[in-house]
């Protein structure tokens, strides 16, 4: 089934680029592309600098992720 190689990772949002992107960085120090995706497109609202995100990321391309949810708090 499409998508079961996924995994989810923590991060913080470091830059919102142009067109609904945001440069993310991971707790590890890799720094990638994120966008919301789908449903979460529409109820989102433009995050900022230092919003902690949950992404999900594919194993082929570990450059870019989607944002799947807007965490609170994250340490």
């Amino acid at each position: 089934m499409p998508g079961d190689d996924a995994f989810k990772v923590e991060g913080r949002v470091t830059e919102a680029l142009p067109n609904g992107t945001y440069r993310v960085a991971l707790k590890n120090g890799h720094c990638l592309t994120a966008f919301f995706a789908g449903s979460a497109k529409k109820k989102s609202a433009r995050l900022d600098a230092g919003s902690s995100v949950k992404l999900q990321l594919t194993p082929y391309d570990l450059s870019v992720g989607r944002i799947l949810v807007e965490t609170k708090d994250l340490k």
